[in-house]
């Protein structure tokens, strides 16, 4: 997902920037305006932005040769909506860019992109139309942080298509190689994060049904910690 530092060609990267950045804006009125009415979220705020710098932060070999790790937003998108994921990724991929050479300056539009805007956005309307059908909270937690995570790999791809595409066959020559590599093997950690932030839902149920009450994770008319709405995926 992390996009090295100057693979882009320029006209690229500035293009990602420019695409992110009403995002990433919006993001920013929006943590302002939480902080200010709820300045109890700050602690759950910073432990969803931890989550996804550990997550993203680890990298794992996959068979194709090339790196994978999970993304970590879903869990943010779920409790905070995307707009606020927005902010949150970006300045985890900035750290990580800066800190740790995941990523890069110059690509940085690009991985907000994928995984900062697209990714929850993603995951965040999955999780919210299965709730709308009132499917059980762990089952649409998984399918969120699914989601998010296999959205971010796809847009990288198409992404990385886009600027390189194949001399024979094209953007969808060099599409169908690219989602090879990073969407297909994705796969495995897709489910692994998946089950991972239902885990972490699970425990806060336990601990923070206020905050998660407030932040509107139950369906209206249901008990917090009913059966209904502590389901386990594996049901």
């Amino acid at each position: 997902m992390h996009i090295a530092e100057g693979f882009l060609p320029p006209a690229h990267a500035i293009a990602w920037g420019v695409a992110s950045a009403p995002f990433v804006v919006h993001g920013v009125r929006s943590l302002t305006r939480e902080v200010r009415e709820n300045p109890e979220s700050t602690l759950l705020l910073g432990a969803s932005g931890a989550f996804t710098f550990v997550l993203s932060a680890l990298k794992i070999p996959s068979v194709t040769g090339s790196c994978s790790h999970p993304t970590g937003t879903g869990l943010g998108a779920i409790l905070f909506r995307p707009p606020i994921m927005a902010v949150l990724g970006t300045i985890t991929l900035l750290f990580q860019a800066l800190l740790l050479a995941h990523g890069g300056l110059t690509t940085l539009g690009a991985n907000v992109f994928s995984l900062a805007v697209v990714g929850p956005w993603a995951g965040y309307a999955v999780y919210r139309l299965l709730r709308r059908y009132e499917v059980p909270l762990m089952v649409a937690v998984f399918s969120g942080a699914f989601v998010a995570d296999l959205s971010t790999y796809c847009v990288t791809s198409v992404q990385l298509a886009l600027a390189f595409p194949d001399p024979g066959s094209g953007f969808l020559g060099a599409l169908g190689k690219f989602g090879s590599v990073f969407a297909v093997t994705q796969i495995p950690l897709a489910v692994s994060e998946g089950l991972l932030t239902v885990l972490v839902m699970r425990l806060l149920v336990q601990s923070s049904k206020g905050d998660l009450t407030r932040l509107g994770v139950f369906l209206a008319g249901k008990r917090p910690g009913t059966r209904a709405e502590t389901e386990t995926v594996a049901r």
